[in-house]
């Protein structure tokens, strides 16, 4: 694991937009990392049909989304806000 980013437990579940933030720091700047409930509720094969639901498979998961996150950070592959969106291509 790359000692310049830094996972910390910080975790929001956007209903309506139908995305989980967590968030990442790299070199003292804090960045966003998201992924879309769908894509979560497919990797985790699991029906999510709250918050609470959504935050679980988060976390069952949640080492394997910041181990992504983390190379997509080092890749730099930022969108246009500076974010990280996690997106898995068997979806």
């Amino acid at each position: 694991m790359n000692q310049q980013i830094l996972f910390n437990d910080q975790l929001s579940v956007n209903w309506p937009q139908q995305w989980i933030e967590f968030t990442a720091m790299v070199a003292g700047q804090r960045v966003g990392c998201f992924i879309a409930l769908p894509t979560l509720a497919h990797l985790s094969d699991t029906d999510i049909g709250n918050e609470e639901q959504a935050i679980q498979a988060f976390e069952r998961l949640r080492f394997d989304l910041e181990e992504e996150a983390e190379t997509l950070i080092e890749e730099e592959n930022f969108d246009a806000q500076g974010r990280i969106w996690l997106h898995h291509p068997a979806i």
